[in-house]
């Protein structure tokens, strides 16, 4: 009989399994828009039927659909990753133990702020560009902890361009960690090189309607 963290697991390799395929064909959608929609339809039903989804069952039993914004083409950038000072932080997570993070440069958002860009010191890599902006926390905005805009070794990749340094940022993709669901997740949040004075009023919402 397969054991409880045995299924459990399986469940979260599966539903990184779609999530890297999500964003495979949201990479080469014919146009952004398509590619948001397309993002939004595979996120909702991700959120409401797969066994490792987030959602409390309370929630799941009143679910209408994630409160993702329009899409807005305004909030679509490929940026140059510029030099930022030496940082780092650990994070404390229940199943991974301690998991570091390391600055590696900064990216200018035009007329909004800079964000900082991290890379997992540890097992898998990747990049990872969380965002908390001047919405967070009020009613009908954004997580107060703040969003996700880049997470690769979850699969959550827009693309980047490894000969210029640049990297795709589209705030429309900008989607609420586990943690904002479901408290029993332990997610690593915005650091206060990824905090906005902006109000940013695209990608996944927090507040009526999010479950």
């Amino acid at each position: 009989m397969t054991s409880t963290a045995a299924r459990t697991a399986i469940e979260v390799v599966d539903w990184r399994r779609r999530v890297f395929a999500l964003y495979d064909a949201v990479r080469i959608a014919d146009s952004p828009e398509e590619a948001h929609e397309l993002w939004r339809i595979e996120r909702d039903d991700l959120m409401l039927h797969h066994p490792a989804t987030p959602l409390l069952p309370e929630d799941r039993a009143l679910f209408e659909g994630l409160p993702i914004a329009s899409y807005d083409p305004q909030w679509r950038f490929e940026l140059p990753i510029l030099p930022a000072d030496p940082g780092g932080f650990e994070f404390a997570t229940g199943t991974d133990g301690i998991v570091p993070f390391e600055r590696i440069g900064r990216v200018e958002i035009p007329d909004a702020g800079s964000l900082d860009v991290w890379r997992l010191a540890s097992y898998g890599g990747g990049l990872f560009i969380p965002v908390r902006d001047a919405l967070a926390g009020r009613p009908g905005g954004t997580y107060g902890g703040g969003r996700y805009l880049i997470d690769t070794v979850k699969g959550a990749d827009l693309g980047s361009d490894a000969r210029r340094g640049t990297i795709v940022l589209d705030f429309n993709f900008a989607y609420n960690p586990s943690c904002a669901y479901d408290p029993a997740w332990a997610c690593p949040l915005a650091q206060p090189g990824n905090v906005l004075p902006t109000a940013v009023p695209v990608g996944e919402m927090y507040g009526v309607g999010s479950a």
